[in-house]
């Protein structure tokens, strides 16, 4: 069974676009990742699949339940963490926890204090007193206490110092090993390098690539550094072209011939072809620039 699905799911904001026509798939038990630029419709893609915004067109399901006719019994498979969680003022961390579960009408009383152990969250402390790191580990505490099968997380790690990142990147593989599903919305590239299995790519709106993250990597450009002179007008392929100190530095993936004749008669003093890290692979799809033909464009 899928845990997500979206047919053609699309939401204006009057004539403002925010997502258009996403199609997507998500089984259930994957760790999956959801990556764009700030803007891009990530936030608006959750939204729509948790009801808390009506879509324009298309539909959303969450474990084959329709959410705009099934809103509560997919609620209640999710755990929702935002990107920036509010909370009531005046409450404590105890408080908000409770409450959390008390919506669930579940006791998760042992699970939310082994939670804020790990985390190093006191629940005493007032939440308005707490800084914005210290928030979000509430947030964190909220979504994950009950145990749901699917973890919505939308740029979960902002404000968490490395090592609390750290720890709740081990807890999410902890519950992803038992059988939730994670979807995890981020622009931080290496997170999803790291941790996800698959990820999807949207950028103004669409879909425009979903694959493994092995395959998204896959790339026949190379990262070309030198010294001295050489003239680069009219060389298709370029991309990401710096200067250096006594030289220039550029992405390639077009034919080697014309790089190698250009080369050639350059006035060429050291010379470093590799391939290109991953950051700079996946920051291409932000781009919008191509520089694989290898890569795998499809809807999920």
């Amino acid at each position: 069974m899928d845990a997500i699905t979206t047919k053609e799911l699309t939401k204006y904001y009057g004539k403002t676009r925010g997502i258009e026509r996403l199609n997507l798939s998500v089984a259930e038990g994957e760790f999956f990742g959801f990556i764009g630029p700030n803007g891009a419709g990530k936030s608006t893609t959750i939204r729509s699949l948790l009801g808390l915004i009506v879509p324009t067109s298309g539909e959303a399901k969450i474990f084959g339940k329709n959410i705009r006719t099934e809103k509560e019994a997919v609620l209640a498979e999710c755990g929702y963490l935002p990107s920036e969680a509010l909370f009531y003022p005046g409450m404590r961390v105890k408080d908000a926890v409770r409450l959390s579960a008390d919506l669930r009408r579940k006791d998760c009383g042992a699970e939310a204090a082994a939670l804020c152990e790990r985390l190093k969250l006191d629940p005493a402390r007032k939440i308005d007193e707490l800084s914005f790191g210290n928030r979000k580990k509430v947030g964190i505490v909220c979504a994950l206490q009950a145990k749901p099968r699917l973890l919505i997380l939308d740029e979960p790690t902002g404000g968490l110092d490395p090592l609390i990142q750290h720890e709740f990147f081990e807890i999410l593989r902890e519950r992803n090993e038992e059988g939730a599903t994670v979807f995890l919305s981020s622009h931080v590239l290496s997170e999803i390098r790291r941790y996800c299995r698959r990820a999807a790519v949207i950028r103004g709106g669409s879909l425009i690539a979903c694959d493994s993250v092995e395959a998204l990597s896959r790339t026949n450009a190379r990262r070309v550094a030198l010294r001295g002179q050489l003239e680069l007008d009219g060389l298709d392929g370029l991309r990401d072209v710096k200067e250096t100190e006594g030289g220039v530095s550029f992405l390639y993936s077009g034919e080697m011939k014309p790089l190698l004749e250009r080369l050639a008669v350059g006035e060429i003093s050291d010379l470093n072809v590799t391939e290109p890290d991953l950051e700079e692979i996946f920051l291409h799809y932000y781009t919008g620039n191509e520089i694989s033909s290898d890569v795998r464009k499809e809807e999920a």
